[in-house]
């Protein structure tokens, strides 16, 4: 099952971090622009400086199609530098009728291998079944993101409960189909957080919105993570990538990396298994 193989890498390296690899031509340090390829340059210093720290890489999707050809050509190199033991996610919200949907589910599992993904589940169940099939890759679905707009829709009652977790405990009964679903939750609501997990206690949470976007890392680790303080990734783009815009952003972007992986174990030390990341 996709949430036992998260686990056991979780177990292995002793860390909840994903990094997003959601890079940005705008935002590289100006030394590399002369570079050949300075993306690709900065993507292979990141994986190379950060690898050790973290549990998976999430690439997202909008910033390698922007660039067109090249930027799935970028994309292609920047899968060959990431180390086995390490998961890779496709964030690509993707969402659509059974017959598209299968074509998605093809191109980030068969042609691009990667190990999960992002998927809307707005269309209903048939258009996440086609990523569902593949019963060794993982499927994370929306369920309440972090963004300011998420009160628009995810918020909204539907028979005197809101729609997030209504969305949540469809999920949970698919899971019960398939064996491979996991859940997108913002980390800006804690309280929320809280809620999805008392809903599905054993679902694989990907964690969105600490750090730049302000999430409180202590409560998400309260409320994220399962009563062993696992099955949860804590993802951080920005704040990673971008620390130094100077010759030393690997060096930075290292530490921040370690840092980050050191103050999730700490406190699930303090609030969940005190002895979990000293297990092999």
């Amino acid at each position: 099952m996709f949430a036992e193989n998260l686990n056991k890498i979780i177990r292995n390296k002793k860390t909840l971090v994903c990094v997003g690899l959601d890079t940005d031509i705008e935002k590289l340090p100006a030394f590399l622009h002369s570079e050949f390829d300075p993306l690709f340059a900065f993507n292979r210093a990141i994986i190379e400086a950060t690898h050790e720290y973290v549990a998976a890489f999430k690439l997202n999707l909008a910033f390698y199609e922007s660039l067109g050809v090249p930027g799935w050509e970028l994309l292609e190199k920047t899968l060959r530098l990431i180390p086995r033991g390490v998961l890779v996610i496709a964030d690509a919200k993707r969402g659509d009728i059974e017959n598209t949907g299968r074509k998605y589910a093809e191109t980030f599992f068969d042609t691009y291998n990667f190990d999960a993904i992002t998927v809307t589940p707005y269309m209903g169940m048939d258009s996440v079944t086609p990523f569902l099939e593949y019963e060794d890759k993982g499927v994370f679905i929306l369920c309440l993101t972090s963004n300011p707009g998420s009160t628009d829709f995810q918020f909204l009652k539907t028979e005197d409960e809101p729609l997030y977790a209504r969305v949540a405990q469809k999920i949970v009964g698919w899971n019960y189909l398939y064996g491979n679903c996991g859940l997108v939750v913002g980390g800006t609501h804690t309280h929320e957080i809280e809620e999805i997990r008392e809903i599905a206690p054993d679902l694989p949470f990907l964690v969105p919105g600490v750090g730049a976007q302000g999430g409180n890392l202590e409560q998400v680790i309260k409320s994220a993570t399962d009563a062993r303080g696992m099955s949860a990734l804590i993802n951080s783009s920005r704040t990673i990538l971008y620390a130094s815009s100077e010759r030393d952003f690997a060096d930075v972007a290292r530490e921040r990396a370690r840092q980050l992986r050191d103050q999730i174990n700490l406190l699930i030390s303090i609030h969940k298994n005190p002895g979990l990341m000293e297990q092999n």
